[in-house]
């Protein structure tokens, strides 16, 4: 049993969430200082590769980081290739897990108490000072419930990786790829085995994503206690 599939899919995805968890925060709060017209449509553009086919999303980046595309031919001289590459997974996992962690960000940050951002100002504290010792800790469940549902999307990716990365075995075959490549050769048994492993992955991040905000009500329950 070649284990590969799976070491690629958890180092891409754990990456691949790193990048997403500190660009939706900040894609989030930026968004949120824009108003009118500006503010909707960066908005949509941010939310786009949600709603996008996994494969059209690849297909950009292909257009993108391919020897012909604008980004290819810069890193060509400096002779860096992207595409069929290990980054190449990543990139493609950043690109459709980021709106979830944007969205998650996003919703998190509208939903503090301005009162105490008031209050931050009144007392004379910088704005930086406001988004670090108020917004974020605030809004922290729900950033954390972001980053696990980007980790759950980033190790599920198929379509975008399959177009970008292609299907090389321990190098870019992640797990998706992997059962798609079982089914196709008629594999039904490694395609299960796939499968069950990374359902119960997702499982445990989606068991994780509920369990934080019950331990915090929990939490305050004792306090008032």
């Amino acid at each position: 049993m070649d284990w590969s599939p799976l070491f690629v899919s958890m180092k891409t995805a754990v990456l691949a969430t790193v990048i997403t968890f500190f660009l939706g925060i900040c894609a989030a709060h930026q968004v949120l200082k824009l108003k009118g017209k500006l503010g909707w449509v960066m908005d949509g553009l941010l939310t786009l590769p949600l709603v996008l086919p996994p494969t059209v999303a690849g297909f950009f980046l292909l257009l993108l980081f391919g020897k012909r595309g604008p980004l290819g031919k810069l890193l060509g001289l400096f002779s860096i290739q992207i595409v069929f590459t290990w980054p190449a997974t990543v990139i493609a996992a950043v690109v459709i897990a980021f709106p979830l962690m944007y969205r998650s960000a996003k919703a998190a940050f509208e939903q503090t108490d301005e009162n105490m951002v008031y209050a931050g100002r009144t007392l004379g504290l910088s704005e930086s000072r406001i988004f670090w010792s108020i917004r974020m800790p605030l809004a922290f469940p729900g950033i954390v419930s972001g980053g696990i549902l980007a980790f759950a999307r980033a190790l599920g990716e198929f379509g975008a990786t399959l177009m970008i990365a292609g299907n090389i075995k321990g190098v870019t075959q992640t797990v998706p790829v992997a059962i798609y490549s079982a089914t196709q050769g008629n594999k039904m048994d490694r395609a299960m085995l796939w499968v069950v492993i990374i359902v119960g992955i997702s499982f445990l991040g989606v068991f994780f994503m509920n369990y934080l905000p019950y331990r915090k009500r929990c939490g305050k329950k004792e306090s008032r206690a």
